[in-house]
Order: C-alpha cells, then structure tokens, then sequence
C-alpha cells in the first residue's frame, strides 16, 4: 500500500509556480533535470527594464568614448537593440529550462573569446577598447538568460565595468550626460534590488495566487520621482565636492602608456625634412617647397597665422613656427582650432622644436643635417633616448597625446624625453632637443612620452658659473656681423636699473624678461621689416614693441649680446585643463615662442617675456595636489574684492602647502624600510584616534547645542533616554513615555525606577497637559542617578 499512496501523493500534489509542468513522455534524464526547482526567478518588469538601460548606458557611453580615441563607433548600433532582444526573449521564457539556448550561448561566449584574442594582438598597444568590446559581446549573450535576480545583478555590474572604461578612454564632456543618466537610473534599481532581496516586490500591491505580478514604480513611495530628484542631487552634490577637495599625487597615479596601431612606412625615412602642412606650394620668402608642401628652408606666416603680401601665403590654421625655419617677417593671424589633447601629470610647455641660428628677421636650425635616427627595439613597444647629464633635481613627468587635428611631423614633449611610445618603427631626434615623425600627425594618432624633467632651484641656478663648453658658445652666442651695438648697450643699461648688483646669469634672465614684459606692448598691426632691417632693433627702438613672438627673440638676442647662451624653443602651453576629463585642451593659438637660457652643469631652463604669461613657463616644479580647488577658488575669486581675495588665497595657500607636505611625509615613510612602515602606521592610528576624539567632541557639542535650544523640561526626558541608551534600554518608537517608564520597573532596582518614573510623569504632564513643572528637583534627583550609574550602583537589575 506505501507505493500506491505514494503514488497518490504525487498526482496530487500541485505544480509550484517555480516548477515546469512534467512531461509524462520526456526521458529519465529529462526528468531528473525537470524535478529541480528553478529558484530565485525574478518577475520585476521594472527591475528588468532599469537594468537592461542601465547596461545599454554603459555600452553607448563606451562606444562614444572609443570615437575620442581610435575614431572608431558603432558597436551600440547592433548591440543595444540585440540585448533588448534578448532581454525580452528571457522575459518571455524566464520560467523555463531553456537547455538549448544556454548551450547556444556556451557556443557564443567561445567564438566571442577567440574574435578577442585575434583583436588582442592587433592592438596590444592599447587593451582596454578591446576588453570593452569582449564584455559588450558577453552582456549580450548573457541577456538572453536572466531568469534570476543575480544574473540581473551580472548585468548591473557589466554597465558598471563599461561605465568606468569609457571614463578612463572619454576625453570630452560628452561623457558627462551618460553618467548623470547612470545615476538617475542606479539609484531606483538599487532599492528595487534590495526590495528584492527581502522579498517585497510582490507585496506593494495584491498577487495573483498563480503566477506572480510585475512591480510598478507606483507601488514604492520610495521611488517618488520628487525622492528619486533629490537622491540624485545630493549624490551628484556629494561626488562634487568629494572631486574637489580629491588630493592628486602625480608619483601615485597609475602609468598606463597608450600608443595608437603600428604604422607602416613606406621608403626611407629622412630625418632632416620637417613637413608642414600649412605651407602652400610655390616660393614664399626666397625659401623653397617640395612637392608635398613640405617646407625647406622657407619662412611662415607670424603670429599664428596667414602671411601676407610679399611674404607669401601659410594656411591660417597652422603655426608658422614649425619648421626650419622661422621667418618673423611674416604677418599675419590663425583661426582657432583645437589640435590635441594631453593628458599629463603635471602642467607644462609642450615642447616641439628648439633653433640656434638667428638671421636677423627669424630663426633657423643649423645644425639640420644632423638629426639622428632612433630605430625602436623589436622586442618593446618603447623608443629609448638619450638620457641628460644634469646637476639638478629632476621629476619624472608621464604624458598622453591624442592629436585631433592634422600637425607637422614633430612630435610635442615636455622638455628632456627620455622614453616614447610611438606607433613608428623610427623617430629622429635633432641637435635642439626635438623630436621627428617619419609622418605627419594625423587625427586619432596616440603617443606617450615619460620625461625627467629637471626641476628650477633658483638657489643653484644662481650659482651656476659660466664655464660653457666651446661648441656651446659656437652655437649659442651666434649673432649676425649686422648687428648694432646698440642692442649690447641698451642690454646693459637696463640692468643697470636694478636696484641691487644681478651678478649671475639667472638673475639677469629673469631681470630682462620682466623689463621687457612690463616696459613694451604688443602690437596688434606692424609694418613689413626693409632689406636689412633688425628684428631686436627695431622692436627696442622703432616700434616699442612687436608679435608675442618678438619679445622671446629679442629676450634671446639681448642675452647673447651680454655672452649669455640662450636659445629660441617653440611649442604649445599647456592649454586649458578640464578638470572633468582630466584633459589639457590644447589649441594651435596655444603655439608660442620662448626663450632657453644654458646654465652650466644644470641644462636649459625657460623664460617667457610676453606680456600676459607667466615669466616662468609651466613646469613641474608647481604643485598640483589640489588643482580642481585651486581653479574652483579662482572663478570665486573674480567676484570678490581683491583685499578679501587675498586674504583667503593666503590661508587656503598656508592649508593646501600643509596638507600636501604632511601627505607627502606620511607616503614618504613606506619607502624607508621597515622602520619607516612601523612610523607610518603608528602616525596613522594616533591620527585615525585623534580625529575619532574629534568627531566625539563635535558630536557632544552639536547635541549639546540642541539641548540648549529645548525647553527645561523636554531638555530632562531626552537626556534620560540618552542615559537609559546607554545603559542598554532604548525606548522603542512605538512606545509612549508612560509605557517605557513602566517597563524600566522591571529592568532597574527601585530608586532609579523611581527617578525615571518622576521624570516621566513630569513630562507627560507638561507635555500632554500643559502643566508647569519645577524640574529643579528632577534634574537634582537624575544627577544622583548618573553618579550612581558611574559607580555602579545604579544598574539593570
């Protein structure tokens, strides 16, 4: 009879909700796997919809941030609609085994590893872009099997990882909109999630006994959209502030060196042509073009920009400077344009080329013939370069440059490279520090660059004495026979205005860089230089002033005339930083003029005399440990009073030069061995103490505060519910005051009992029946009761 009744038991039995129907034909195998319940199914339509955006965020957000980098977009064209697709296909089919559609997903998830591995050694220059694309393939696949609230939660975690890849690879703000619209759409999934967990998403609203309802936003005061605006802002309030006041260390920042793909040259590479693209064919300046509008030996347009008349014909969209030479006869201005884009550790002057020879209406580098080939080992992605011989401190400076715009064939660097990763198989490095692509730089190329910048001590520059090599004078103190004595002599009559001896060379460079930066103007509009005619002369003399360009060529030539070596370097300033993207916007209007100054034992250190600049040219020597609060503070600053202003620039200076060394001090000691590790830590833990005291005493002085502010008697009743607290008795918020002081009887022994009772009647009294109370007695009588308690007496029972 036992099998018959089991028998019974099992027709009789009900199918659960969870449970697929048997089959009375299937196999024993079908229907072992059968009798296994499907667990954990998740029936939330909104759940599944939030988290399918969600994902879908993250992929368009990785797909518009692989358009900044590589120029390449287009995989949320297929992928979006298809994992929607597969979305609804599991909705639909949520409650079944669906073993073939898993193993059609095993196949899937194989063909999309190997399509990795054949990208991957296509572009091992840079893998994120191709880890992306892996786990987009991936969250496609998976969408077709989401029975589960977990795997929904497979889901949210790939839209996270995607999010956070295109924030490492988006270099505009056009990332900015996807992440406002993840945190819109995060924060409801995130109680739905929970709500979820408990069990609660079925219970806002009647179910239906046979098949579980779909949740609707309607059901969950928690997710109000007035609840859900006001989450979203102080979490977007909240992650700003946090970003402002975020401490950035340069040395601690990860060193990722992306590259673009390997580029193949054809022919032979020659080191000496420089190719600028602006340069129209035909003769300009009595220099020459090839045919490819490479320029040799010709002139450019001046101040960024378009020559004019007889001084030949320059696209206004490049920099005239680029080249071998510099013809700064030529007039004109250039259009804007953004040009590339650097992300770098520290701010400074991107460096493109460095020239010598000065004709008397420009530049030129003379010693052109003898560019060097660097070939690039074929076991590293790397090119190795000479390294500088130097007495000064130096700062390894780790920079990224994505070009967005068609540039020359020379490659930006801060000054003193000494690796690059370039996607050539050969560069060129001249006799003036610059670097050279065997082709143009085109929109969408990306190089690296790790320099070892030396850092300016103006003490040791200062002493720097003027023993230079013979070559050096050779090249660096070349002066046209044409020259006018006048420029020695007014050179040194300017310094003779000092009003303390400038006896070394820093202090004299940095003496005439000023004069001239505060003494001339800019010129806006400036006649053509005659036959003959010099550029200094008639700058000091003639015009009072010239291009920005002008005053760091008159700056060079009056040291030279005083036997300084100095030399003029062009190149781009650092741009605008977007502390968003964490990206210097660079423009071809960025392209300037500098002067170099060699000091012996120490290099070649930069001084910029035009008017509006900083004297010093950007450098590491700055501190950018709380770069995003210092601009912050200075758009606050242009609406202030300049007394007020700078008052707070001095405190918040005297704060942030604290911080940064007591930080600087404390990361300083895990690089000492062992006794610097237990030092640190001690500091940690008796900081970690001393700001815990601290905020115990904030905390006793806010509820003292409020304490304050209440009357006599609700001041009482709330301080013995703190006490009672502590003691382990909370009064629960369902319970009124006459029920918590009755239950205290049975928990302490009789007089404290008392006490609380006392207190308790009291209020209850003012409280609900606006009686006057004398609490000079109760608060005696709760005095006696907290000195009990700290001797013990006065305890539960």
């Amino acid at each position: 009879m036992a099998p018959a009744s089991n028998l019974a038991a099992s027709r009789s039995r009900r199918v659960s909700p969870n449970e697929s129907p048997r089959d009375p034909e299937a196999s024993p195998l079908d229907r072992a796997s059968d009798s296994t319940p499907v667990a954990d199914i998740e029936d939330s339509i909104l759940l599944r919809v939030l988290v399918q955006v969600l994902a879908s965020i993250g992929i368009l957000a990785t797909d518009l941030a692989a358009a900044d980098v590589v120029d390449q977009s287009g995989i949320s064209v297929w992928a979006i609609p298809l994992s929607w697709v597969g979305a609804f296909w599991s909705w639909q089919h949520r409650r079944k085994r669906n073993i073939a559609t898993k193993f059609m997903i095993a196949i899937g998830m194989l063909l999309a590893l190997a399509f990795f591995f054949n990208a991957l050694l296509g572009r091992m220059n840079d893998t994120r872009l191709v880890l992306a694309e892996l786990l987009i393939q991936l969250q496609v696949l998976h969408s077709f099997d989401l029975p589960r609230r977990r795997d929904l939660g497979y889901s949210m975690v790939i839209g996270l990882i995607l999010l956070s890849v295109a924030a490492t690879l988006s270099q505009t703000l056009a990332f900015a909109p996807l992440l406002l619209a993840f945190l819109g759409v995060v924060l409801p999934i995130l109680v739905l999630d929970y709500r979820s967990r408990l069990g609660l998403l079925s219970q806002s609203h009647p179910v239906s006994t046979t098949r579980p309802s779909a949740s609707r936003w309607w059901s969950f005061p928690e997710l109000t959209p007035k609840r859900i605006l006001g989450l979203l802002l102080a979490t977007v309030a909240l992650g700003l502030i946090v970003f402002a006041f975020l401490p950035r260390l340069p040395g601690y920042q990860l060193q990722t060196f992306p590259v673009s793909a390997p580029i193949t040259i054809e022919g032979e590479f020659d080191a000496r042509r420089i190719i600028n693209p602006g340069y129209v064919s035909g003769p300009v300046g009595g220099g020459r073009f090839d045919e490819q509008g490479g320029a040799e030996g010709a002139g450019a347009g001046q101040v960024r920009g378009q020559g004019t008349g007889e001084a030949g014909v320059m696209d206004d969209t490049f920099y005239y400077g680029f080249n071998t030479e510099m013809d700064q006869n030529l007039r004109g201005q250039m259009k804007p344009q953004i040009v590339m884009r650097v992300r770098s550790q520290a701010q400074g002057f991107w460096r493109v080329l460095g020239f010598d020879r000065y004709t008397g209406q420009g530049w030129s580098i003379s010693r052109n013939e003898a560019a060097e080939i660097i070939d690039r080992p074929f076991w590293s992605p790397q090119f190795f370069l000479p390294r500088l011989l130097t007495s000064a401190a130096t700062k390894e400076v780790v920079q990224t440059y994505t070009i967005v715009a068609e540039l020359p064939n020379l490659i930006p660097a801060m000054s003193v490279p000494e690796r690059l990763y370039f996607p050539t198989d050969q560069v060129a490095l001249d006799a003036e520090g610059g670097l050279r692509s065997p082709v143009n730089l085109s929109d969408g190329l990306t190089y690296t660059v790790v320099s070892n910048v030396p850092l300016r001590d103006r003490t040791a520059l200062g002493k720097a004495k003027g023993n230079y090599p013979p070559g050096l004078r050779t090249y660096y103190l070349q002066l046209p026979d044409s020259l006018s004595p006048r420029i020695r002599q007014q050179t040194e009559a300017i310094l003779a205005k000092s009003s303390k001896p400038l006896t070394s060379t820093y202090e004299q460079a940095l003496y005439l860089a000023q004069y001239l930066k505060q003494t001339y103007q800019i010129q806006p509009d400036l006649p053509y230089l005659g036959e003959g005619e010099e550029l200094t002369e008639a700058f000091l003399f003639r015009f009072g002033g010239g291009y920005p360009d002008h005053f760091s060529t008159v700056l060079t030539v009056m040291l030279r005339s005083i036997g300084i070596p100095a030399r003029l370097a062009v190149g781009f300033g650092a741009g605008e930083f977007n502390p968003f993207t964490g990206y210097y916007i660079v423009r071809n209007t960025d392209a300037y003029a500098i002067t170099e100054v060699y000091f012996p034992d120490y290099g070649w250190f930069g001084f910029d005399p035009i008017p509006g600049h900083e004297l010093i040219p950007p450098s590491p020597e700055e501190d950018y440990t709380f770069s995003v609060l210092k601009q912050f503070w200075q758009w606050v600053a242009g609406w202030l009073p300049p007394p007020i202003t700078a008052v707070i620039s001095g405190v918040f200076r005297v704060i942030a030069m604290v911080l940064a060394q007591a930080i600087g001090w404390f990361l300083g000691q895990f690089s000492r061995g062992w006794l610097g590790i237990f030092t640190g830590l001690i500091t940690a833990v008796a900081v970690s103490f001393l700001g815990w005291l601290g905020f115990e005493g904030w905390r006793q002085w806010r509820y003292q505060r409020w304490l304050t502010r209440l009357p006599e008697m609700e001041s009482l009743y709330q301080q013995l519910l703190r006490w009672s607290a502590s003691q382990g008795h909370r009064k629960r918020a369902a319970q009124t005051p006459l029920e918590f002081a009755q239950q205290m009887q049975a928990v302490y022994e009789p007089e404290t009992a008392a006490t609380i009772a006392a207190i308790t009647n009291a209020y209850v009294n003012w409280r609900y029946g606006a009686q006057t109370v004398d609490t000079t007695e109760l608060r005696r009588r709760f005095q006696r009761l907290q000195q009990r308690s700290l001797r013990g007496l006065s305890v539960p029972t």
